[in-house]
């Protein structure tokens, strides 16, 4: 490849900068409920409107992109800034809001979950009804690559009769590409820029490939030998690999924008699809849908599943932080790719990498080692890099630079230099596939942390002819890996716009995840592949409770998630510098299938309540949203957050009993620190032809009247079944609004 290409790849891919159109013209006008039973009515409807601002229905016919219908009554429309102030004002619009555009959140894993369906000890897989067939999962991503394996339909059954979706065709891609795995699939370019369809078919097929893969971590068939150059070879499959699929493709090559993903969302809801996963979030942070599309969905009993985003480990960077959804952080699992280096006096360290064993360095061969610090121009005027393998580390100047930043200007230098390698040092991250996806054999590099290369700068130094071999990778599971953790990239709450809710909601395996890719198998992170993981769980979950809500599907992967790891230690979460998770790195903790199926308890929340929410606090009209901002810790979810506790809040919650119609609960409180938190009752019973829902009210006072900051602590309902009911509470103990300290 042509180096100014690579270039333009590093900077503009690696370092993550995704910006949005400096103008968009289409702007999302909401109109409430749907109004008729006729869809075809109510597209009428929204085009008289339309007229009304424009002057005749020929030009509302030009400027409408998407009309809204199955959810909700809406559209979106191609409007000047004037055009847009004048609907706002027409009677029935309740909102007019310019769109906003999106990015894409990008084989061991369920064998890690519990989840090996070859082996089939796992109570979901065995209650689950053949695997999840029949449950129809929209994927509303960059498309699909239907001639993967992963998407082989052989032993399947007919389509299931409730499906109303479409196989839409287009440039390389037809009705033949459908099947009984791939059961419909859509694309929508009306919003979409010209400039952005260039070079990319204009049908369901995925040139980025994150959809396919996305599609295939969540119901792949099984996939024998699948590997990434031999590294973490077994058996491909998702975690619900009979269910079936629907594809929705939103994202293209530069991205995408809200306008297109109502429109997949509404076609959805129509087309029958169980569960929504989209691993996805807006360029510029905001929560993306302030929108009815998710909310009407979960209404009609979707269960909707989104990536929280990759921002971290910066906190207050979660992304779709609204309480009807499920929001899913990132953790690794127990597999690892250490890569040996054996310097010339014999010692021998680890790093992390992906390394091939390419002809560019063969791994049976020692070269010169030098020390190029920070690898930046300047430096590395005094060093001769040529051939030989240059370590990049410099401790003190990290806090001045992203990671990602540091990273891509070292490698370009290098690779102009005619370095043999690269061994670069940073504090733990799990970027390894990240960073492999963009360079694909480029240069060899090896990831270290500041001890090692001390070591290896203290070597270079003191040898007169310091040599150094690098080994080929190898992939390491099990027990010798400590896991889960929650890696440096993933979003961290509070929520900005919601600070009452607390987000995530659960975390997943989303690091080094194999999967397909086109034709291939490749490694992927990210709260993207983290996201899957929960919707096929959720699949899972539908297929052996049929009747669950949205809200007690929710509500059961919460309170029954881990915050230990596998040896029964805290869950640690990665950054500057490692710390034990809290429930802003990964709400409930680490997700637990088995323990999701028998839950006990769980808490639902009728929809309406949820509209509420939406009608405060998400349509600009509404000017009340303050008050009730402050007390969206009254919602019955499966957490507690109280961003500004001055002296007590009361909160209320209703527990529903799921499991045996006998059973007696006790409390076990574990009050953050600085605050005092009772329960009233302490023990609920339920007896059978009872109440089937008991509600019991937690008190929580402030210690100390100070200008604090969130501390956690935490809320188990235990019976004598091994059910175990944890719901995470975070609070922030204040004295004046807008507290900047949320740490």
């Amino acid at each position: 490849m042509d180096l100014r290409l690579c270039t333009l790849l590093l900077v503009v891919v690696l370092l993550l900068p995704i910006s949005a159109k400096a103008s968009s013209k289409v702007y999302v006008v909401y109109m409430g409920e749907k109004k008729h039973k006729d869809p075809a009515m109510v597209t009428a409807s929204q085009h008289d409107v339309l007229a009304s601002v424009l002057g005749s229905k020929d030009e509302a016919l030009k400027s409408i992109v998407y009309s809204y219908k199955h959810g909700s009554s809406g559209f979106a429309a191609k409007l000047t800034e004037s055009q847009a102030k004048e609907l706002e004002k027409y009677p029935g619009v309740l909102s007019v809001r310019p769109n906003t555009y999106w990015k894409m959140h990008t084989t061991r894993s369920w064998d890690f979950l519990g989840l090996n369906h070859y082996q089939p000890s796992s109570k979901l897989l065995k209650k689950a009804k053949n695997n999840g067939e029949d449950i129809i999962v929209g994927v509303i991503d960059s498309g699909i690559w239907p001639e993967s394996p992963s998407f082989d339909d052989t032993g399947y059954g007919p389509v299931p009769k409730r499906w109303k979706g479409i196989c839409q065709s287009g440039e390389t891609f037809n009705a033949t590409h459908c099947n009984r795995k791939i059961i419909g699939a859509r694309f929508y370019i009306g919003a979409i820029p010209a400039e952005s369809l260039k070079g990319e078919p204009l049908s369901a097929r995925d040139k980025t490939g994150h959809g396919t893969h996305v599609a295939s971590t969540i119901a792949g068939s099984p996939v024998w030998n699948a590997s990434y150059h031999g590294l973490g070879a077994g058996v491909a499959h998702g975690g619900a690999p009979r269910a079936r699929l629907a594809v929705y493709k939103v994202i293209w090559s530069e991205g995408g924008d809200m306008a297109t993903v109502l429109a997949a969302i509404d076609d959805a809801i129509h087309d029958g699809v169980d569960v929504l996963s989209l691993s996805l979030g807006s360029v510029d942070g905001d929560s993306p849908f302030e929108y009815p599309g998710t909310l009407h969905a979960v209404a009609r009993g979707i269960t909707v599943v989104f990536a929280a985003g990759n921002e971290g480990p910066v906190t207050q960077t979660v992304q779709n932080a609204v309480p009807w959804v499920l929001t899913v952080a990132a953790t690794t699992m127990d597999r690892s790719f250490p890569t040996v280096m054996t310097l010339g006096n014999g010692e021998k360290l680890v790093g992390q990498s992906i390394y091939r064993n390419e002809t560019r360095l063969k791994s049976t061969d020692f070269h010169t080692l030098v020390y190029g610090e920070i690898c930046d121009d300047e430096t590395l005027e005094s060093v001769n890099i040529t051939h030989r393998i240059v370590l990049c580390s410099s401790p003190f100047k990290a806090s001045k630079f992203t990671v990602n930043e540091v990273f891509a200007k070292a490698y370009l230098n290098l690779l102009k230099g005619g370095a043999r390698a690269m061994i670069f040092a940073e504090y733990p991250s799990n970027r390894i596939s990240i960073i492999e996806n963009y360079l694909d054999g480029f240069m060899p590099y090896v990831l270290v942390d500041y001890e090692v290369a001390h070591k290896l700068a203290s070597y270079s130094a003191s040898s007169r002819t310091p040599g150094l071999k690098i080994s080929r990778t190898v992939s390491t599971v099990g027990n010798g890996v400590v896991s889960p953790r929650v890696p440096a990239f993933s979003s961290r709450g509070p929520s900005i716009a919601y600070p009452a809710l607390l987000k995530p909601d659960i975390a997943a395996p989303g690091t080094d995840i194999l999967a397909a890719w086109f034709d291939t198998y490749e490694f992927k992170s990210g709260t993207s592949m983290s996201c899957p993981h929960v919707s096929a769980i959720v699949a899972l979950l539908k297929s052996v409770h049929p009747n669950w809500s949205p809200a007690m599907i929710k509500s059961a992967i919460v309170t029954t998630a881990s915050v230990t790891d596998r040896f029964g230690i805290p869950i640690q979460a990665e950054g500057l510098p490692r710390k034990p998770a809290d429930p802003f790195d990964f709400g409930g903790g680490h997700i637990e299938p088995d323990r999701a199926v028998d839950p006990g308890l769980v808490y639902d929340i009728d929809p309406k309540e949820y509209f509420k929410f939406f009608n405060k606090c998400t349509l600009v009209s509404k000017d009340d949203c303050t008050s009730y901002i402050e007390k969206l810790y009254h919602l019955n979810l499966p957490s507690i957050a109280v961003p500004d506790l001055r002296d007590t809040v009361t909160v209320w919650r209703t527990v529903t009993n799921i499991g045996p119609e006998k059973a007696t609960y006790h409390a076990v409180v574990e009050a953050p620190e600085g605050v005092k938190m009772s329960v009233e009752p302490s023990m609920i019973t339920f007896k059978k032809g009872g109440p089937r829902s008991v509600t019991f009210k937690v008190t929580i006072t402030a210690k100390l009247r100070i200008q604090g900051w969130y501390t956690f602590g935490s809320l188990t309902w235990k019976d004598d079944c091994n059910h175990s009911v944890r719901m995470p509470i975070a609070v922030r103990t204040t004295v004046q609004d807008f507290v900047a300290d949320v740490s």
